[in-house]
C-alpha cells in the first residue's frame, strides 16, 4: 500500500524527524488560504503515488498568490501524466504547499528489505535529490548501506557511520541526522514499511537538516496490525476493479491483452501467462482466486474479467486440491448460468476428482465453454478461439 507525501512527512515527524511545516489543499481556494498562512516563497505539489511529478509540471515554486492559484487550478484540473503512469496519466485530488527552502547540499536516505540477505537495510547516499536508481546504475559506490536486525533496530554504531558516510560534521546537523536516521527506521520497522525514504534530505543555507520530500510503502499482509494506516489508503488511482476482487478475496491485476485468465495459485497463475504469449495471445489479466476456490468467487471473477471490453477469450486453469475439481466445475457452472459466457471459456482441471468434474462440464453444455487435456492444449485452444 502506497501513501502521499503528506502523510509520509506526517509520520516521519511523529517519529522524530525534522520536517518542514507544510499544508494540504483540495481546492484553489485552499491552496490560497495554506498560502496565506505561509506567506513567501512556496512550492505546490500535486499529491499522487505515481512519480516524475516535476518533470510533468506538478511541482511548482510560487511567489505569489496568483502563481499559487494558476499552479492549483492547473494540477487539479489536469491529469498528470509521466514515465510512471503511462499516457492515461492520473487524476489530481490533493495539493501540498510547502515553505521554499534555500538549498546548500541534497542527500538521500531510504530503508527497504534485502532480499537477498533477508534483512532491512538503511542506505544513504551524498547525491540526493535523483532517482536512486540512476546513482545505483552510475555510480553504485556512492550508495553506503548497513544492514540490520528487524529485532534490534538501527544501532547507534551503524548511525555513526551513516552520518560520516554523508560527510556531516557540524554538531546540529549530526544530531538531526541521528534523529532522522533513527526515525525511519522506528516508522519502517513499526509500520511494517516495505520503503521508506527520504529524498531529498537537505542542509538549507541556514545550516538546517531537514526531510523535503517522503515516501513510504507497506506490506499489505501486515496492514490489520496498523489500523491507522489503513484508514490513510486513497483508492482513487487504483483500478476500480482491483479495488472489487480484493473486497472479494481475489488477487487481480489488470493487463493490456485480451485473454483473461482465472487460476487459482500465482505460480500456476504466471505459468499459465507464460503459456499464453508463448502460443501468442496477450493476457489481459493476473487473477488468483486462492486455493479454496467457491462458487461466490468464481462467479465475481468471471464478472469482473468478462466486464472488461478488451477480453475476447478466457482460460481457466485449476489444480484441485484443497477445493476439489468437481466443486470447482460445479462453481464454473453456476458462473456460466450467471454470468453468462459471451466469450470462449476454456478450461484446464487437473487434480482431485477430476474425472467427475470432466464429466459435470460436459453434462452441463455450457454454451462457449471448451475443456483442454493439460496446460498447452489449454493455451493453444483459447489462443486459437481469440
Amino acid at each position: 500500500m502506497k501513501i502521499h507525501e503528506y502523510q509520509a512527512r506526517q509520520l516521519l515527524a511523529e517519529a522524530g524527524v525534522p520536517v518542514p511545516p507544510a499544508e494540504v489543499a483540495s481546492t484553489a481556494e485552499e491552496a490560497l488560504a495554506a498560502y496565506g498562512r505561509l506567506g513567501g516563497r512556496v512550492v505546490v505539489k500535486a499529491q499522487v503515488s505515481a512519480g516524475g511529478r516535476g518533470k510533468a509540471g506538478f511541482v511548482r515554486l510560487c511567489d505569489d498568490a496568483d502563481q499559487v492559484r494558476e499552479a492549483a487550478e492547473f494540477m487539479l484540473t489536469h491529469r498528470m501524466v509521466s514515465r510512471q503512469t503511462g499516457p492515461a496519466g492520473v487524476a489530481v485530488r490533493k495539493l501540498l504547499l510547502a515553505a521554499a527552502m534555500d538549498i546548500a547540499g541534497e542527500y538521500y536516505v531510504g530503508m527497504t528489505v534485502d532480499r537477498a540477505r533477508r534483512c532491512p537495510v538503511v542506505m544513504v547516499s551524498r547525491e540526493g535529490g535523483v532517482e536512486i536508481e540512476e546513482v545505483a546504475a552510475r555510480n553504485p559506490e556512492a550508495i553506503v548501506k548497513e544492514w540490520l536486525h528487524p529485532h534490534l533496530g538501527l544501532l547507534p554504531f551503524q548511525i555513526r557511520r551513516l552520518t560520516q558516510a554523508l560527510g556531516l560534521t557540524a554538531k546540529e546537523q549530526v544530531q538531526a541526522a541521528t534523529r532522522t536516521l533513527a526515525g525511519l527506521a522506528d516508522l519502517f520497522l513499526s509500520y511494517d514499511a516495505t520503503l521508506a525514504e527520504i529524498n531529498p534530505l537537505v542542509i538549507t543555507s541556514e545550516g538546517r537538516l531537514l526531510a523535503l520530500d517522503a515516501k513510504v510503502t507497506f506490506d499489505d499482509n501486515g496492514l490489520f496490525r496498523h489500523p491507522t494506516i489503513m484508514a490513510m489508503a486513497d483508492t482513487s488511482e487504483e483500478n476500480p476493479d482491483e479495488i472489487r476482487a480484493r473486497a472479494a478475496g481475489l488477487s487481480y491485476i489488470a493487463l493490456d491483452g485480451n485473454i483473461g485468465c482465472v487460476v487459482n495459485g500465482a505460480g500456476l497463475a504466471m505459468a499459465t501467462m507464460d503459456l499464453i504469449k508463448l502460443h501468442g495471445g496477450e493476457p489481459a489479466n493476473f487473477l488468483d482466486v486462492g486455493g479454496s476456490v467457491t462458487t461466490e468467487g468464481a462467479i465475481e471473477a468471471f464478472r469482473i474479467i468478462l466486464a472488461d471490453p478488451k477480453v475476447k477469450g478466457v482460460l481457466v486453469n485449476i489444480f484441485g486440491g484443497i477445493a476439489k475439481c468437481d466443486l470447482i466445475a460445479e462453481a464454473l457452472i453456476a458462473a456460466a448460468r450467471e454470468v453468462g459466457f459471451h466469450v470462449p471459456v476454456v478450461v484446464r482441471l487437473e487434480g482431485t476428482n477430476v474425472e467427475r468434474a470432466r464429466q459435470l462440464l460436459n453434462d452441463a453444455q455450457v454454451s462457449g465453454l471448451l475443456t483442454a487435456e493439460d496446460l498447452t492444449d489449454a493455451a493453444q485452444k483459447v489462443c486459437a478461439a481469440v
